[in-house]
């Protein structure tokens, strides 16, 4: 693991890192804020999945969320959103929503995909590994948080590994692949035309299937363009309702997709990951 920078900040590091993941088979880089109370103990951790064309910094530079961080005592560890480097495949012809910083927090069974594209085993499995043995941070007390591409990331992961996360939480997440442009797109080429392999990247579909709960938060903007379209929130409403798993999903008035909505109500989105990590 090669360190890269390091800033203190409301008390806390914020640091980069790079390391060769057996996962992606490339160098993946990643950020980790360390809260000023890890220098006395052990601190609980959130994963934040960040979104569409994203890299690790985004969330870091745009969200503010060092400071409620450090006010609750928790790291937050915020990974690349896919492979990259010479020899990673990519879109054909350069869009913006597959291939390179469009990872969908999958494994990949498709070539050219499959030799790179395993988003879904590295923030499970390997980067967790890499955290917990480097890092002044207890794994049992985890949580996992996204936005957009990284909400769907992070509502699945969870929904699939109750045991591994205390709670999760999502902006704008894209709640059904299986019904969507870019969630066809991307399952599409990464896991082929059986969509009933897609079901298990679905969260509408493992919310109906679930056989326990955990605590869930959403919120949406009102004024977010890809909603009707790609987001599609009341799905995931009319999945929690049949299913009788209880959420709180908000819609937030007048709010777009920006980070700037991101950054309005991530303090509450810490606080309710901080209950459910004590």
């Amino acid at each position: 693991m090669e360190h890269l920078s390091s800033s203190k900040i409301f008390g806390g590091q914020q640091s980069q890192y790079k390391h060769l993941s057996s996962s992606l088979n490339c160098d993946m880089v990643f950020s980790v804020y360390m809260p000023p109370q890890a220098e006395n103990a052990k601190v609980p951790v959130l994963y934040w999945l960040s979104g569409l064309t994203c890299t690790d910094q985004n969330f870091v530079t745009k969200a503010g969320a060092q400071q409620y961080a450090a006010e609750h005592g928790i790291a937050i560890v915020c990974p690349d959103t896919s492979p990259r480097g010479d020899g990673v495949p990519d879109d054909a012809e350069g869009a913006w929503d597959f291939g390179l910083g469009a990872g969908f927090y999958v494994n990949a069974t498709q070539p050219p995909w499959s030799d790179n594209y395993s988003m879904y085993d590295y923030v499970v499995k390997e980067l967790p590994e890499l955290i917990n043995a480097n890092f002044a941070i207890d794994g049992q007390r985890a949580a996992i948080s996204g936005h957009s591409m990284g909400g769907h990331g992070a509502l699945t992961i969870a929904l699939n590994n109750r045991e591994k996360f205390k709670s999760v939480s999502a902006f704008a997440p894209i709640v059904s692949p299986l019904n969507c442009p870019w969630g066809e797109k991307a399952l599409g080429n990464y896991l082929g035309g059986d969509k009933s392999a897609w079901e298990t990247y679905d969260s509408c579909s493992l919310v109906l299937s679930a056989k326990s709960q955990l605590p869930i938060l959403v919120d949406q903007g009102g004024a977010d363009g890809f909603l009707e379209q790609q987001l599609k929130t009341e799905l995931l409403e009319h999945a929690s309702k049949e299913a009788n798993y209880p959420m709180n999903i908000r819609y937030q008035e007048g709010y777009d997709h920006s980070y700037s909505f991101i950054a309005t109500f991530i303090g509450e989105h810490i606080a309710f990951h901080a209950k459910h990590l004590r």
